[in-house]
């Protein structure tokens, strides 16, 4: 197997930073030792200009039988001539993802102790993967790399190249070229390369699942082809592949999220006259939400679905709300809300009345129990019906704080959205958007089921025909010492998620 990344100098940059990133001189070639073989790296070119690194992962076909106890491609026998005939020592699979993974480790992490500054700069790079297994063939290879913004040349290998009329293998001669963070790109080729092979050499367990989640950061949320990836990385793995689809799903709000607010915000500035320009749509929300809060008179409230941490910011002002806490399943929204809150700069007293967790919405938490009420502002629209009933559970049946207040687009104002293509929803990733009678159905048969009276108020201008942009609805737990009536969902028991 061989893998060749290579790049060019920059702004007064030698090419040769490539050997700080990967934590490999390029005057010296070295080797390591893997569980199935020997990786070497070494540099057929290194100069100011341009720099090339080579992976070359030489394969003991009798290590990888005996150490898979006689397993072949995706855990099922082969014959036994196959087990030791095949494309393994030459053609990219899971075992060139688990060298890069361990070889160039530091440089996956985007760790450079050297060069601490180099591992956030894109810089321009060309792959070259000379024989990659490719189950879909190259307009799958395109469909997968294309989306992150490479550059992506995937030449069909000829099954043999002295008679044409047997057509191709399934092999491709893969090039990509573009910029990117070298961190990125490591990332994506230890993802990509066994979903494209469609098999792996060692079995799947769930902790694949954090994996995946791990190196998928930053695009697989966003990526059109996630459940073909999710799905052959993980082996097929019903159970796991779901988790994952959740995951992935969820993490999506917080970006999600700013960027509705936004686009809402501008269309409506567009239609407005400059002389009376209205409120901005995400600001009256956050208004209405604190005053349904300033009624119940709750003062320790969650903040469910945080994302980048603009109500918990306003929540933070006003001091009756003692104990306010974040939750969101992106890390990297959680890191945002911490840099937008500063909360580095934050007072101890401050410090003191905040917290933000990581954890899903989809399985109950024992972090959530205990508090006043609960927030969920434009969250329920992107889950998927089918989850639908785990949130539920696991914020009224398993939390029950005192009120819940839920907001979420109305479907019926959005033709009054000039900007908006007839029959589209607000954004790309909402996975229904409710009219107000479909909205008001689901909560009030949430309340009964949950014991809460329910409430619903206009967010924004209410139209006389199509009603508000955003509808509202706050529950009211009936009797605060009631135990929870409601079992968790048949289809799956949502399970506690351990504190990040």
């Amino acid at each position: 197997m061989f893998l060749t990344i290579s790049t060019t100098g920059t702004s007064g940059r030698p090419a040769t930073d490539l050997g700080f990133l990967l934590h490999k001189h390029p005057d010296k070639a070295q080797q390591f030792s893997t569980s199935h073989g020997t990786a070497h790296v070494f540099y057929p070119e290194a100069g100011e200009e341009r720099c090339t690194a080579a992976l070359l992962l030489e394969v003991d076909p009798v290590a990888l039988i005996r150490r898979g106890k006689g397993k072949g491609r995706g855990g099922a026998p082969d014959s036994a001539l196959a087990q030791y005939v095949n494309d393994r020592p030459y053609a990219a699979s899971s075992l060139l993802a688990v060298a890069i993974g361990s070889v160039f480790s530091s440089a996956v992490k985007g760790q450079c102790t050297a060069r601490p500054e180099l591992t956030g700069e894109r810089r321009p790079l060309r792959i070259e993967v000379p024989a990659l297994p490719a189950r879909g063939g190259a307009e799958l290879v395109e469909r997968l790399f294309a989306p992150m913004g490479w550059a992506v040349t995937a030449e069909p290998v000829a099954l043999d190249e002295r008679f044409p009329e047997w057509g191709d293998s399934r092999y491709v001669s893969l090039v990509l070229e573009g910029e990117s963070t070298l961190r990125d790109a490591l990332r994506q080729l230890y993802v990509l390369l066994p979903v494209l092979d469609d098999a792996k050499h060692y079995w799947v367990a769930p902790d694949e699942v954090e994996k995946l989640l791990r190196f998928g950061e930053g695009w697989l949320e966003g990526h059109p082809e996630q459940r073909l990836i999710t799905n052959r990385y993980l082996a097929r793995r019903w159970g796991l592949t779901r988790d994952a689809l959740e995951r992935l799903a969820l993490a999506r709000l917080a970006e999600a999220d700013d960027t509705e607010a936004e686009q809402l915000d501008n269309a409506v500035d567009e239609q407005a006259d400059t002389e009376d320009k209205p409120v901005p749509l995400a600001v009256q929300r956050r208004e209405a939400i604190l005053g349904a809060l300033r009624a119940a008179k709750a003062a320790r409230v969650l903040d469910l679905g945080c994302g980048q941490g603009q109500l918990v910011g306003e929540l933070l002002k006003d001091q009756r709300f003692t104990e306010i806490v974040g939750l969101d399943v992106s890390m990297r929204a959680l890191k945002e809300a911490s840099r937008r809150l500063r909360l580095d700069r934050m007072t101890e007293r401050q410090l003191a009345r905040l917290q933000l967790l990581q954890g899903s919405l989809a399985y109950t938490d024992r972090r959530l129990t205990g508090y006043e009420a609960a927030v969920l502002s434009e969250v329920i629209e992107h889950v998927d019906p089918p989850r639908l009933p785990a949130l539920e559970y696991a914020v009224f049946g398993a939390a029950r704080p005192a009120t819940v207040v839920v907001t979420t687009p109305n479907v019926e104002y959005n033709v009054r959205w000039e900007t908006l293509p007839a029959g589209r929803v607000r954004h790309a990733d909402h996975r229904f958007e409710w009219t107000r009678e479909e909205f008001r159905a689901w909560a009030r048969t949430v309340g009964e089921r949950h014991g809460y009276d329910t409430e619903f108020m206009p967010v924004g201008p209410d139209d006389p025909e199509v009603g508000p942009p955003t509808q509202m609805a706050v529950f009211c737990k009936r009797d605060r010492n009631e135990p929870p009536k409601s079992e968790p969902p048949k289809h799956e028991t949502p399970k506690e998620v351990k504190a990040a």
